[in-house]
């Protein structure tokens, strides 16, 4: 069996998808299921059990002799959220008890971690095991991933094989449910929808113009092909980035996502709020070497091969992966 927990989730259930498309149907799914919109994700996927996350660390010690693999995808992702405890609970002490487990029964860990480790990036982007201790968050969502980063590089004892990835800017099908959370792509062509114009942080930076602030936006199906070349690799065990490896403006974002809708481009700048403007990030691009240098040698998705796939054949219609 095939652990995934978050499989409800954006990149989780999208996970399934890739699983079931490679022959995969013995998969236990994990997740806590409260939300119809999110569950919608799952329809039409093949899996043989599902697991509340609640009963999945007593149930996963059960079982640990028909678990193959663990991919532990959930946590809780609102970068907004400012309860500290909250993702005390969810995302890291959650997470070491998987990890506790895995180490004990000897199973093989895939978890997330994200690039909101990075913070304002003045260690820059590099999947160093030596910069993770310097590493300054932005947000308590970061923080708590970072924690968990740092623990798990002190653990002397680690599974046989295991590897956080550095989620960074992930955009594709199946974030319907994620309101404010999902990405610039996903409210770019609801925006278009609704009112034909798509509206942008002004620059408050003399470095950048406005409109320029670059990310490093990753379709989720390339996310899930590093997953599924992990599963396989099983050695190399370490964090590791997984972005694009490109930084791209978010004009870029935008004009492509008009040109997938044979739009012309029509764009307005606002104000950065106050409130985020001294921890808002005008540059991050994933320094992907790392995950090179193991032997992952598929292209990415470019930004625009992604959108018009995202578009055309996801948000127009709203299709599931």
């Amino acid at each position: 069996m095939i652990v995934v927990t978050g499989a409800a989730g954006f990149i989780g259930s999208c996970l399934v998808s890739k699983l079931n498309q490679e022959g995969f149907i013995d998969i236990v799914i994990v997740d806590d299921f409260s939300d119809k919109e999110k569950n919608k994700n799952l329809e039409g996927k093949k899996y043989s059990k599902q697991i509340h996350r609640d009963d999945f660390l007593k149930w996963l010690r059960e079982n640990q002799r028909l678990t193959q693999f663990v991919f532990h995808i959930g946590a809780r992702t609102d970068t907004t959220e400012l309860d500290k405890k909250i993702f005390d609970k969810l995302n890291l002490n959650y997470s070491k008890e998987v990890w506790n487990i895995c180490v004990e029964y000897g199973l093989p860990l895939v978890y997330a971690s994200s690039a909101a480790t990075y913070g304002l990036g003045e260690y820059g982007y590099d999947d160093n095991h030596q910069i993770v201790e310097k590493l300054k968050p932005l947000n308590p969502y970061g923080e708590s991933k970072n924690d968990f980063d740092k623990w798990a590089l002190k653990q002397e004892r680690k599974p046989y094989f295991w590897a956080g990835l550095k989620f960074f800017n992930v955009y594709g099908p199946n974030e319907y449910h994620k309101k404010r959370m999902a990405s610039v792509i996903f409210h770019a062509y609801n925006q278009i929808a609704e009112k034909g114009t798509v509206k942008l942080f002004r620059s408050h930076n003399p470095k950048y113009r406005d409109g320029e602030q670059l990310r490093d936006f990753v379709y989720v199906k390339d996310v899930v092909e590093v997953c599924y070349f992990l599963m396989h690799l099983r050695k190399h065990s370490g964090i590791y980035n997984l972005g694009s490896g490109k930084a791209r403006t978010f004009l870029d974002l935008v004009n492509s996502t008009f040109n997938s809708l044979n739009k012309t481009a029509t764009i307005e700048f606002m104000d950065t709020p106050a409130d985020i403007r001294d921890k808002y990030q005008y540059f991050t691009e994933a320094n992907m070497a790392k995950l090179s240098s193991i032997g992952y040698d598929k292209p990415f998705y470019s930004l625009e091969e992604g959108i018009k796939d995202y578009v055309q054949n996801y948000l127009s219609g709203t299709r599931y992966y």
